[in-house]
């Protein structure tokens, strides 16, 4: 006898050997009992979530001569029958090639005459997205008011393009993807009867790349058991076959990306191909991968968001915190563009080549998501010593020994440190939060040019705006906004923020006195964090 594929072997007989439908298979077995079963049904959803087998037991189901709790006995003679396509009572249609009106008339003709054994005669419609829109008019009258020995089970993938006067008739069942877990479970059970000796880790790769589909996940699993057969099928022996990675290569990959090692990066990608490992596969897995690390970064709970072994996620929140939120979502939005561009690409190592690069040098991006990036590699080269800045002081204080860390005071801005803080503006915004990031967007950063005084005024949006008023003056924001401006700049700026009654030449400076200086003189005096420090050089007044 020749060899049956996984999928079709063990295809189930009855309800409850439906895995992951618990919604649908319920309902269906309460109205068999009951015999209150509809005229016309819709099962929708992804590929390989058992529509298909659905409605080949519903069909036996309402016909069956001993039913067993709603479920078909698969022993009477129409049980038989219909499970070895022989009953006359069940029609199965493939709408992919019979979509047009004429298909249709023949179903209109046939169901005037009664079934010639059993109940009902029942027509499974499969893909019946793909019938014409003549065949769908033609069907509408049918399926509305059929004769009562007629079932119509139509199965679709693509719900949306079924009419609406179509989606009325029927009662819609909506298949879900079949989580992890099942489809692990299940494929044990099979590979026990199999008598096929398999690891956990294995399976539950398998299971994984079924993408919450059990045919997909059997199919897969069919392939991986006759490249080792007769062996113990490994973990490593599934991601042979599949052409997939392993994460301890994803977090190797990840480092050299973090620290800008574009050569590491590469040889890491060659090593790959050379093991035969299929681009797209890597590029999907690595994205994966990726977005697990952001939602141990993010999520409240990732136990519960993150479906792999407390092992691998004990790993995954070690390497968390290498970096920041924005970095990888950065580098899954990079990686999200390339599977698209990958599927229809000829030299795909090349598009991968340019996208590790671009995740290894975010400085040779010129949009704005990759500033964060830039800034992030910025900070860790001034953290390593790479950047220095040098501080100028006098010559009666070149002799002193220089005060321990805690007592320096902070450098202060100079006028072209100011400068630079208004053109980077949109820089200093996007390391907010919050309300105050939302006001900062409408604001104006100005600075005293005629007295070079080393502060920054930031004119809110508006008088009228409450918020705005709630904003002005407030020590607690500009306390925060002074620490953000520390970070990004390096030097320490009192920030003031004022409302919109100051003048200004165009330039981001603030021309003459400033009208809100001087009515909130007093407590700007109490705000400012340089009254007790000295000065470190005083340049001598003009004598002439």
């Amino acid at each position: 006898m020749s060899y049956t594929a996984l999928y079709r072997k063990f295809r189930p007989d009855n309800f409850e050997e439906v895995k992951g439908q618990d919604h649908i298979v319920t309902t269906l077995k309460n109205q068999v009992k009951a015999n209150r079963t509809g005229h016309a049904y819709l099962f929708c959803g992804t590929r390989g979530t058992g529509k298909t087998s659905v409605a080949k037991i519903l069909a036996r189901a309402v016909n069956c001569e001993h039913p067993v709790d709603g479920s078909p006995c698969n022993t009477c003679r129409t049980c038989q029958a219909i499970k070895n396509g022989t009953s006359m009572n069940v029609i199965e249609i493939d709408a992919a090639s019979n979509n047009g009106v004429d298909n249709i008339r023949e179903i209109r003709e046939e169901v005037a005459y009664r079934p010639a054994e059993g109940r009902y005669k029942v027509y499974i419609i499969d893909e019946v997205h793909m019938l014409s829109v003549g065949a769908f008019n033609a069907l509408l009258k049918t399926l509305e008011e059929p004769p009562s020995y007629v079932m119509f089970i139509l199965a679709t993938t693509e719900v949306y393009k079924i009419p609406v006067t179509i989606l009325s008739r029927c009662q819609r069942y909506d298949f879900h993807r079949i989580t992890i877990d099942t489809i692990s479970a299940r494929l044990s059970e099979l590979l026990k009867e199999e008598g096929i000796e398999a690891e956990d880790k294995a399976i539950r790769y398998v299971a994984k790349a079924g993408d919450g589909s059990m045919r997909d996940a059997l199919s897969l699993l069919d392939q991986c058991i006759a490249f080792y057969l007769g062996q113990k099928l490994t973990y490593d022996n599934v991601l042979d076959v599949l052409g997939a990675v392993d994460t301890e290569v994803f977090s190797r990959l990840l480092r050299c990306i973090l620290n800008s090692d574009v050569t590491g990066s590469v040889r890491i990608l060659g090593e790959l191909i050379t093991g035969g490992r299929e681009m797209s596969q890597f590029v999907s897995d690595f994205t994966w991968y990726l977005r697990n690390l952001l939602l141990v970064k993010t999520a409240q709970d990732p136990e519960e968001t993150i479906d792999m072994s407390s092992e691998n996620l004990k790993l995954l929140m070690e390497e968390s915190v290498m970096t920041d939120e924005e970095t990888l979502m950065r580098y899954i939005r990079v990686l999200s563009d390339l599977s698209g561009q990958i599927r229809y690409a000829v030299q795909k190592r090349v598009l991968v080549e340019i996208a590790l690069i671009r995740l290894c040098r975010p400085a040779m991006e010129t949009d704005l998501s990759s500033v964060l990036d830039r800034i992030r590699v910025l900070e860790k080269k001034v953290k390593e010593g790479m950047v220095s800045r040098t501080v100028y002081i006098s010559e009666d204080q070149a002799g002193e020994q220089p005060l321990p860390e805690k007592e320096k005071p902070p450098v202060m801005a100079a006028p072209e440190d100011l400068k630079k803080i208004v053109e980077g503006w949109n820089l200093i915004i996007a390391r907010t939060r919050g309300g105050l990031k939302e006001m900062l967007k409408e604001a104006s950063p100005k600075y005293n040019s005629d007295t070079g005084e080393s502060a920054l005024y930031v004119v809110l949006p508006g008088n009228e705006n409450l918020m705005c008023r709630l904003y002005a003056g407030n020590p607690e924001y500009e306390k925060e906004l002074e620490s953000v401006i520390e970070e990004q700049s390096g030097v320490h700026v009192p920030v003031h923020l004022l409302l919109p009654e100051s003048g200004t030449n165009g330039t981001g400076q603030v021309s003459g006195t400033l009208t809100d200086v001087e009515q909130r003189e007093k407590t700007i005096e109490e705000n400012l964090m340089w009254d007790n420090i000295e000065v470190l050089e005083e340049v001598p007044e003009d004598t002439e």
